[in-house]
């Protein structure tokens, strides 16, 4: 009985850590009909503000789309990152806001439909030192160009950016949606990683064993 209760305490720890890590998740989906068949080009930067900010890390994920990538889908990943960027679409992106510049820029030719999730994490968003004075930013634009000098579905024109997302002091995080042709939802916070669930259903396995032998 005590093995039991100890096996669900440690269940409950693991999935509760699972729940406080300080992640969070935005889906984005973009409506690029109007630019369906164009040879343009998409921009992806996370960076750290203008004084001191604290570590934070940011993965772009589950990129799809029926319009194609060009030059870094061919793997030339020199040609199109800049900072401390790592991966290739359409895997997954990792930024990092160390350095002052973190930029990952593709050749894109637009289909109908454009979608990937945007996951922040790091001290930043986990434990707020309280003493930093700058947060980061993530800012993704669309260019209908492949020199990305003509930004496309935004209304920003001083930026170009399609949508921003600041990691504040607190932690916590602030959209700014400048395309009427982009939505950008958070995903739930506190759902546990799969690995949680694995982890969950062996133990509850292992409940069942001890039961099955538990003396009557």
């Amino acid at each position: 009985m005590q093995t039991r209760l100890f096996l669900l305490a440690a269940v409950v720890s693991i999935l509760a850590g699972s729940a406080s890590a300080g992640v969070i998740t935005y889906d984005v989906a973009v409506n690029t009909s109007s630019l369906s068949g164009t040879a343009g080009s998409l921009d992806f930067q996370f960076n750290p503000g203008p004084l001191v900010s604290q570590a934070a890390d940011l993965q772009i994920l589950s990129f799809s789309s029926d319009g194609s990538l060009s030059a870094c889908a061919a793997n030339i990943q020199g040609f199109c990152a800049t900072g401390d960027v790592t991966g290739t679409l359409p895997g997954t992106l990792t930024f990092n806001n160390g350095t002052g510049f973190n930029d990952y820029f593709d050749d894109f030719t637009f289909g109908n439909t454009l979608s990937f999730k945007v996951s922040l994490y790091g001290p930043a968003l986990s434990t707020p030192d309280g003493i930093s004075t700058s947060g980061s930013v993530f800012a993704f634009s669309m260019f209908s160009d492949a020199a990305g000098t003509i930004p496309a579905l935004t209304a920003d024109t001083t930026d170009e950016f399609a949508f921003t997302v600041v990691v504040n002091l607190d932690g916590t995080t602030t959209v700014t949606n400048s395309s009427s042709q982009t939505s950008v939802s958070p995903l739930p916070s506190g759902v546990p990683e799969p690995s949680s669930f694995v982890l969950l259903g062996a133990a509850l396995a292992f409940l069942g064993v001890l039961r099955f032998r538990q003396p009557r």
